[in-house]
């Protein structure tokens, strides 16, 4: 960073954690070159705690290895250095040659759940105003996106939480089903010291190891489970009755799906004890102030949507969604996954949550963008449909990426880099190489979170501010800069595409007003000023609406105020284990890596914590295929292999494996996971694969 830059900006500034959709608060103080970090003492969300992950953030701005200048492969099909001019200039005559020659849709566009929602809005109205293509979704997709068409579905609006985090500081009893928090969100766990928890996870995870109760169903049975759970609450006359009559409606129907689900048959297809089923609905019955969370265990399933509308299922009968003291949630993963799918990165959403089927929505944001609403191409593809048309006959030709690394985090990883591998065009933006920059013709490098500002939206809908204590090195530009040079060699005016978050942040703004997601009445003065602003927070008249830190306290967004039940059935998942892949395995999250790891393997003191791929295995299912602790493994599914360094856990299922999905190479666990989409929400079938495992003979490279 030149001295010159950094003139103007404060030495020491409050702002927010880059990981995790807590978004912890921060302080950040400029020492020379170097950032320190400290929490905020006075941010609720955190009180003065940090993850391991947010305690080292500052070490990536001076990752020995960060983009500086652009690369661009050159005839010998290397990366080499370029100019900005002349990669900017490259990538917009080769994305006007590909839509004159193939139409708009011949360009796609891949966003990531951890922009700013400056950016996430500038990359939807990119792809739809300056590129005209439906052909854009984002990595959110792979996090949260059936919990929000559960949500939808069920409340109107989709918010993870519906309420502030410190709300459930008073909780008696949280129900945790699919999530880990003690590993994926530390600092959450302050606000459930006190709380018994009922834990339904197939791992007994550091979150269980804490919990009163700990249900360990059969990967993919969670949907049975949580009908079976309803069940209970019915017939052991848990019901309330009145709140049934006058908040919801659709009940009889789904409770037609969960009349079959008797205990005795959910421990036959899940494996949970009758005596723990009970447990747990009478737990949360007959506690005071009671909460019902769902985390990606719940969602990463081809029938995630069900089963997060099963959940929500048991949170309306037991009347907790709506009422102070009480509720069911969402926990947000990506930092700002709230934020990010509200203003339009989705295939089939512009912004404030608006449908971009419905010509009003259509109308009013054109309206913003002043733009023919007949001009806005219609809904896309979800994000793995998305990469795998990639390259095909009829299929998208060019992709930007921005913010993700799905050679990494896809699924199916060794198909989608044939995929990508198959373009005409690959532009990648961001903060370091990753497996995805190595196969770019164009890497461009972006700022980072401590080098420019914005704002996020954190699980619990809070609108926070994101402020920089550096300029980005030289060389380095913003993804809105990146966004504005393209848009204006395709022949956009400049005044359309503006490089300053504030600039966006106002026209944000305007194209969410009167959405769901309504972020009129929020500014960057208000923040500024310290005010705690949840959405909707709609203009008002004196522009102070103090926005909506409780949701559906007097009705559900629904036109006739009351909330839906689903009728929901369990089927089983894509695959189950046979004679060929004898075993389950899931992936998920370890504390001291993130998302693909592109960022956290460049820390050493998380590389030491959490340093390769490995997969835990119960001692006995390892003794029957010759593994021992700290042998390489090859863990193969239908779809490939992945090695990785056995890790013996007593208290794992014997009939499943489980694989962190942060590592590179023959480390990926992607690897392993399928095709299968949720048909609602186009979530991938993360948690389940039918896998075997046996010895690596050679030796770990």
């Amino acid at each position: 960073m030149s001295a010159d830059r950094a003139r103007g900006l404060p030495v020491t500034v409050g702002t927010h954690c880059a990981y995790c959709a807590l978004q912890c608060g921060t302080r950040l103080r400029r020492n020379g070159p170097a950032v320190e970090v400290e929490p905020s003492p006075d941010f609720p969300v955190n009180r003065g705690g940090l993850c391991q992950k947010g305690w080292t953030a500052p070490v990536l701005l001076t990752a020995p290895d960060r983009l500086r200048t652009p690369l661009v492969r050159g005839a010998d099909g290397e990366l080499a250095p370029s100019g900005w001019d002349e990669a900017l200039d490259l990538i917009a005559s080769r994305l006007a040659r590909l839509r004159a020659e193939h139409g708009p849709d011949a360009v796609a566009v891949f966003g990531g759940g951890g922009l700013t929602n400056e950016k996430a809005y500038a990359l939807g109205k990119f792809a739809r105003v300056a590129l005209g293509t439906s052909r854009i979704d984002y990595n959110g997709r792979f996090c949260m996106a059936s919990a929000a068409a559960a949500g939808n579905a069920a409340f109107g609006i989709d918010r993870g939480l519906p309420f502030p985090v410190t709300d459930l500081s008073d909780a008696d009893v949280v129900m945790l089903a699919g999530a880990n928090p003690a590993e994926t969100m530390p600092p959450l766990m302050r606000h459930l010291s006190r709380t018994r928890l009922v834990v339904i996870d197939p791992r007994r995870t550091r979150t269980a190891e804490q919990a009163a109760l700990h249900l360990q169903p059969a990967p993919g049975t969670d949907l049975a489970l949580a009908l079976g759970l309803l069940h209970l609450a019915v017939t052991d006359g848990h019901l309330d009755k009145e709140y049934l009559d006058t908040r919801t409606t659709g009940f009889e129907a789904a409770w037609q799906r969960a009349v079959t689900w008797w205990p005795e048959h959910v421990e036959q297809v899940t494996g949970v004890p009758v005596a723990d089923q009970r447990a747990a609905v009478t737990m949360l019955a007959e506690a005071g102030r009671r909460y019902i969370l769902t985390g990606r265990g719940v969602e990463q399933h081809s029938k995630g949507t069900d089963t997060a509308a099963a959940f929500i299922n048991l949170a309306l009968a037991l009347g907790l969604p709506g009422r102070a003291g009480s509720g069911y949630g969402c926990l947000t993963g990506q930092g700002n996954g709230q934020g990010g799918r509200e203003h339009g990165q989705k295939a089939d959403q512009l912004p404030g949550y608006r449908v971009i089927t419905d010509p009003e929505a259509r109308a009013h944001v054109a309206g913003v963008w002043g733009v023919d609403p007949a001009s806005l191409p219609g809904p896309g593809h979800a994000a793995y449909q998305l990469l795998d048309a990639l390259g095909t006959p009829g299929g998208p030709r060019a992709l930007l990426v921005f913010g993700s690394n799905p050679v990494v985090s896809a699924p199916h990883a060794a198909h989608v880099a044939r995929r990508l591998a198959a373009l005409d065009l690959l532009v990648v933006a961001d903060l370091v190489p990753s497996e995805t920059t190595e196969l770019a013709d164009v890497v461009l490098p972006v700022a980072q979170w401590a080098e420019e500002e914005g704002t996020t939206t954190s699980l619990e809908g809070r609108v926070l501010r994101r402020r920089p204590v550096l300029a980005p090195p030289d060389g380095v530009r913003t993804d809105l800069e990146v966004l504005h040079g393209i848009a204006v060699r395709l022949g956009q005016p400049a005044h359309r595409f503006p490089v300053s978050p504030r600039a966006v942040f106002d026209e944000l703004r305007r194209a969410s007003g009167g959405g769901r997601a309504d972020y009129a009445g929020i500014t960057y003065e208000r923040l500024d000023a310290g005010e705690a602003l949840y959405w909707p927070c709609p203009d008002v008249p004196g522009g102070d609406h103090p926005g909506t830190p409780r949701l559906f306290l007097d009705r559900f967004h629904h036109p006739d105020g009351r909330a839906r039940f689903a009728p929901v059935e369990h089927r089983d998942p894509a695959e189950t284990p046979d004679t060929d892949y004898p075993l389950f395995a899931t992936t998920g999250r370890v504390l001291a890596q993130y998302q693909s790891g592109a960022q956290t393997r460049r820390v050493p003191e998380l590389v030491a914590a959490a340093p390769e791929a490995h997969v835990e295995v119960h001692p006995d299912t390892a003794a029957r295929y010759h593994l021992g602790e700290g042998d390489l493994a090859r863990v193969t599914s239908a779809r490939g292999s992945t090695i990785a360094r056995v890790r013996l856990v007593r208290t794992l299922r014997t009939d499943t494996v489980f694989l962190p999905f942060h590592f590179p190479g023959t480390g990926r666990a992607n690897l392993l996971t399928g095709p299968a989409l949720d048909p609602v929400s186009g979530m991938p079938e993360f948690k389940v694969s039918a896998v075997r495992v046996e010895p690596w003979r050679e030796k770990a490279t």
